[in-house]
């Protein structure tokens, strides 16, 4: 991801643009009449859902700040002020630190079995269902995303998840060790503590359940810093956890910005662990705080820029609508995003044209309204940020094939933007623009990709697209990434760990190996007199 200036820091809000010195090329201009602005301009559908909970969760109560203060959250279809949110700063994460601390060391939480955890986690995800259509509605009002992709992808995942960490609660153990000598040794696999987590904005509920599910299923604490973007869905979430019985304590959220709320968070003396989600600067801003306090462990899941490569014996109409999906998926704010579109030199003029018709025919307009496969950028700053891009990619000689302006006059869409005779040295090549813009470069040999593939300094995840299983076996092995998607891209299951090679983080998320962020080792060693066997 990209990063903020430091008035933002230490959540994923990914503009970029500050650090940003801003064949063919149809230019801005008159690229604009190849889109209907009708989709973005029309009277927009009110979403059927209540904002109730816009106060901290702190301690199994909503609260007010301690500074009374509040600030706006929008949104992204008008810029309009959806409502006013509780602004956390220092002293409500030491309130929410201490209900943490109280609810680890005193209360009932890490002392249950792991089936009553176990339980209430099932409990928690039978309510998500429940209240489906309710937190689908929040989540798309909230960030822009079309309603059919939170309502029928996001939110049954989000089920899934706690589900799936629920299986783990009562599989989480030590071993039996050999050792040289009369001693029996065994290893406890015990909750780290209280665990801070920050989320961002582009995933808020999926985020919510990569952190806080691990997590519970290890038997910790929480205090759950959000996107100030995006704050609401967590709050919704967290009462619903209440519901499923949940103890005080347990889970607490703080909605805030990044100096205050979150960086009190990731230097909290009384936090064991940190994970975040961001950018990349971000992270390094987290990870030094983190050293400086106490030197908790961090997880960090940063920024990427993906490549995405399109061999010669690519079915081209198949490779054209992959690789659009793994690029505009969300409106482009993705972090594994297929932002590097490789394609061989054989196929690529076939590959230009019709990537180019495949993106003038994408519905963009209000994410309400059915069939809508884009929505607005997640606020004025990002949509920004995208059009200084576009015109970064114009101004480098990069041809613009569709696209290259805002959509509509209202709210934060941008048309989605196509470029071709891409070069590895620009900047809509180089850096994370976390918007529909698809950049697509020429390559000769799989040498040479693989080369260029890895010659960044994110390696979070790639797709390769090929019917030809040896290409695939060398490809998957030479990329450094964390994730390498074969004929398929954006594939998400619980199970399927999630993480980046070199500055694109630390630790993974999903799986079985997220159960690590979250657990000590300890080791027992007992002495045997006169064992029968050793």
């Amino acid at each position: 991801m990209a990063a903020r200036r430091l008035s933002s820091l230490l959540t994923r809000s990914l503009s970029a643009s500050r650090l940003l010195s801003s064949g063919r090329n149809h230019g801005v201009g008159s690229s604009i009449s190849r889109y209907s602005t009708a989709a973005a301009v029309e009277e927009l559908i009110s979403p059927p859902v209540q904002i109730s909970y816009t106060q901290h969760l702190i301690n199994g109560h909503f609260v007010d700040a301690a500074s009374g203060r509040t600030f706006p959250t929008y949104d992204p279809r008008t810029g309009d002020v959806l409502a006013h949110v509780a602004e956390g700063d220092a002293k409500d994460i030491d309130r929410a630190v201490a209900a943490a601390r109280k609810a680890f060391d005193e209360g009932p939480w890490p002392k249950m079995t792991a089936y009553e955890r176990s339980r209430i986690l099932l409990r928690f995800a039978d309510l998500v269902e429940k209240h489906n259509d309710e937190l689908a509605a929040l989540e798309t009002w909230n960030c822009g995303k079309p309603y059919e992709q939170s309502a029928k992808s996001e939110l049954p995942m989000l089920a899934r998840l706690f589900r799936y960490y629920a299986g783990w609660a009562d599989k989480i153990h030590g071993l039996t060790v050999p050792a040289d000598g009369n001693y029996h040794v065994q290893t406890l696999h015990e909750p780290i503590g209280v665990a801070g987590q920050i989320i961002p904005w582009n995933f808020p509920l999926i985020m919510f359940a990569w952190k806080v599910g691990p997590a519970l299923a290890c038997g910790n604490t929480i205090v759950l810093k959000t996107a100030e973007q995006t704050p609401l869905t967590a709050l919704y979430a967290a009462k619903l956890f209440q519901e499923a019985g949940l103890p005080p304590g347990v889970l607490n959220v703080v909605s805030g910005y990044g100096p205050t709320a979150g960086a009190a968070l990731a230097s909290h003396m009384n936090v064991d662990k940190i994970a975040f989600t961001g950018s990349t600067e971000t992270g390094k801003v987290v990870l030094e705080l983190a050293a400086r306090s106490n030197l908790k462990p961090v997880t960090l899941e940063l920024g990427g820029k993906s490549p995405f490569i399109i061999c010669e014996d690519a079915d081209v109409d198949k490779a054209v609508e992959l690789a659009h999906f793994a690029l505009f998926f969300n409106q482009g704010q993705c972090c594994c995003a297929g932002s590097r579109t490789y394609v061989h030199e054989r196929v690529y003029d076939e590959f230009v044209e019709k990537a180019k018709a495949r993106a003038l025919k994408r519905s963009v307009g209000d994410p309400f309204k059915k069939g809508i496969e884009q929505g607005p950028q997640i606020d004025v700053e990002q949509f920004q940020k995208v059009l200084r891009y576009i015109r970064a990619g114009i101004d480098s000689n990069a041809t613009l094939e569709c696209g290259g302006d805002r959509l509509g006059s209202k709210g934060f869409f941008v048309q989605p933007t196509v470029f071709s005779n891409v070069q590895d040295d620009m900047l809509i090549a180089k850096d994370e623009i976390f918007g529909p813009v698809q950049s697509i470069l020429k390559f000769k040999d799989l040498d040479e990709v693989v080369r260029r593939a890895n010659s960044t300094r994110y390696g979070l995840a790639a797709g390769v697209f090929t019917k030809d299983i040896d290409v695939a076996n060398a490809l998957s092995r030479a990329l450094r990434v964390g994730t390498v998607w074969i004929n398929c891209f954006d594939v998400f299951d619980a199970a399927i760990p999630f993480g980046g090679y070199k500055m694109s983080g630390i630790g993974r998320e999903k799986g079985i190996y997220s159960l690590n962020n979250y657990l000590q080792v300890k080791a027992v060693v007992t002495p045997l007199k006169n064992p029968a066997w050793l």
